[in-house]
């Protein structure tokens, strides 16, 4: 017993100082110095039961080894996991005029100011009290740097070039193809051209805007015109969403925005050029809700922050969407409540964001569907003031963590048990914060006037 259980404060001391040289090589140097005093601390009762010679030793280090075998098992039972739980079907489809961009486009005195604000008067006062601010990515705003800020609009501004690359001519000369080795091929070629994740759905009505709202596509009405979607996602670096609402932020949006997109206006000339329909959704250029096709795509859940949470990288990827007619195998919608349940219990997105956009309600019946919506005026005022796209939210999140063992682990127990969640969620505030504070810029970015 005396061996058994000094071997086993050795184990969790192994354990435990790896997970603290782990958070090192993240820069998480607050959350290292506390794994490293758990280290210390956690395997204490099972050394000193294991060295110590005392009366009922043996059954003290019985009930102590019994006790944490129990736990262990306790938190590793597949309990909450409901089963039936399905993804809710949006009932009608979105009007893109009514996103928080395509206002910020409007120009006062223009037909379209003029139009929308006739239909919605009462956002008129809301909306001015923003264009009163700074402004996004503008001088005068409270997280400006000329630096981070040209930079983030170098990428915008090539996003903007590339918008006539979306659609294009299709050949004549349809190459026959084999389903499930087409699939295969368009899966792997577009993560080898650097996407995390890729799914594929069937392109429904809901997923398509109703309206256009941004730019010469404004008031513009859409109907389905491909039977399929290819969705896929790209990581955002986490040391630069890390360090926001700073102009990192923007500038790591900005950039995994057009990697998205070029992989997107890539993949969708390879369509057409074997044949077949086929139209990049990118960024300024969207006519189909990616979020949603990429939910039905089976990469994720749309969490209580109005984001897409993936399983490996949580809120912390971009989406890019390609529609098209060839024939492709669906993926499975996930349809797992884990990542609901998680986000119902955590809350931390809530806490930490600064314009309080964010409910701390459980998700509520809205247009006939169940589930959470952001105050997206006061979460765009907050922008206009920041002069970033703030993103603290993601940069809390639980799910955000590096897509290693440690946190593969964690995560691994997050889906297979509620009572898990619970302790995860524990263990991260813990660790890292109930409101974890900014990071500071990686060196390099460290630039001013």
């Amino acid at each position: 017993m005396a061996n058994l259980l000094i071997t086993f404060s050795i184990l969790i001391f192994v354990i435990l100082i790896v997970a603290a040289i782990t958070s090192l090589i993240e820069k998480e140097k607050p959350a290292a110095k506390k794994i490293f005093i758990f280290s210390l601390l956690l395997p204490l009762p099972y050394l000193l039961t294991g060295i110590l010679n005392f009366t009922y030793q043996y059954e003290t280090g019985l009930v102590l080894l019994g006790l944490t075998l129990i736990m262990i098992i306790i938190f590793i039972l597949p309990l909450g996991r409901n089963r039936k739980y399905r993804q809710t079907i949006p009932i009608g489809r979105i009007d893109e005029r009514e996103t928080m961009f395509s206002r910020n486009e409007l120009k006062s005195g223009s037909d379209n100011f003029n139009d929308y604000y006739k239909r919605n008067p009462e956002k008129k006062a809301i909306d001015e009290n923003w264009r009163n601010k700074a402004g996004l990515l503008k001088p005068g705003s409270s997280q400006y740097n000329p630096f981070h800020f040209a930079a983030a609009d170098a990428s915008f501004e090539t996003i903007e070039a590339l918008k006539h690359e979306v659609n294009g001519r299709v050949n004549p000369k349809k190459v026959e193809v084999h389903t499930n080795k087409i699939t295969e091929f368009i899966k792997e070629w577009t993560k080898k051209l650097g996407a995390i994740d890729v799914g594929i759905t069937k392109l429904e009505d809901y997923h398509i805007y109703s309206t256009g709202g941004r730019a010469e596509r404004y008031g513009k009405n859409y109907t389905k015109q491909h039977e399929f979607a290819i969705a896929f996602t790209v990581e955002m670096d986490k040391d630069m969403i890390a360090s926001a609402p700073s102009g990192t932020i923007v500038m790591e949006s900005g950039q995994q925005y057009l990697e998205s997109g070029k992989i997107a206006i890539q993949l969708s000339k390879f369509i057409r050029n074997i044949g077949y329909e086929a139209r990049a959704h990118i960024d300024g250029n969207y006519e189909v809700v990616c979020p949603l096709v990429a939910r039905d795509a089976g990469l994720g859940e749309i969490g209580r922050m109005g984001l897409l949470m993936t399983p490996k990288l949580g809120p912390r990827v971009r989406i890019a969407v390609v529609p098209t007619n060839l024939q492709l195998n669906l993926n499975q919608t996930m349809h797992d409540y884990y990542m609901i349940d998680f986000c119902i219990k955590c809350k931390k997105c809530a806490d930490s964001c600064p314009s309080q956009a964010i409910s701390f309600e459980d998700m509520t019946e809205i247009n006939g569907v169940k589930r959470w919506q952001i105050n997206q005026e006061a979460c765009f005022s907050l922008w206009c003031t920041l002069g970033t796209d703030c993103g603290r939210c993601i940069s809390v999140c639980p799910f955000s963590h590096p897509d290693n063992l440690m946190h593969n682990v964690v995560r691994a127990g997050i889906k297979n048990s509620s009572l898990f969640r619970s302790l995860a969620l524990k263990l991260d505030d813990t660790i890292y914060g109930r409101k974890p504070p900014s990071s500071d810029l990686p060196k390099y970015l460290n630039i001013k006037v």
